[in-house]
């Protein structure tokens, strides 16, 4: 997958939620997180950059729970005149392919590029696709978020691993009322 395209950058926006809120993120960790997505070049972040982009991905977990696509859709808005630019071209100076931006310039916090490439790629989804971009883990025990762009019916887990955990759950509780 294109490392610009709408559906990668909502990828990376879960990927990295999932690194940022259940894991103990550090610079690397996290550099290592965005260059498994395609960011390339030197990746120097602080830990003040990781604490800053900790309270993105908590300002993105609230459109992951989102119960419609309107509410979805005004959270989105929020973050969008909250996060966003007018949208601009960049190649990096020649280094990448030309790809659309949202963030203030090249050089912006990490943190500021992160909440504002994740929203505008979960906006267009939304848009696109007619529904909720990503969500959480309907599994008591996990949580995580998730990107379902499938066409299908929605997706309720992060993985077939929750999925059947619950469905075993279900089962053994109702073997139980037996």
């Amino acid at each position: 997958m294109e490392a610009h395209s709408t559906k990668a950058m909502a990828a990376r926006a879960v990927a990295l939620c999932e690194a940022l809120l259940w894991e103990e993120p550090t610079p690397g960790s996290i550099a290592a997180v965005l260059r498994a997505h395609g960011e390339r070049g030197p990746l120097e972040l602080s830990p003040g950059d990781v604490a800053a982009m900790r309270t993105a991905a908590r300002r993105l977990m609230e459109l992951f729970a989102a119960p419609s696509m309107d509410e979805a859709a005004r959270l989105l808005n929020r973050l969008l005149s909250g996060a966003a630019r007018p949208p601009r071209l960049t190649d990096h100076g020649g280094t990448t392919t030309w790809h659309l931006h949202v963030d203030r310039d090249d050089d912006a916090p990490w943190a500021e590029w992160f909440l504002a490439s994740s929203a505008m790629a979960m906006a267009v989804l939304l848009a696109d696709h007619q529904r909720v971009p990503a969500g959480l883990c309907a599994s008591v025990s996990c949580g995580r978020p998730f990107l379902d762009t499938s066409g299908g019916s929605p997706r309720r887990y992060c993985s077939p691993r929750c999925a059947t955990r619950e469905r075993v759950a279900a089962h053994r509780a109702a073997a139980r009322e037996l």
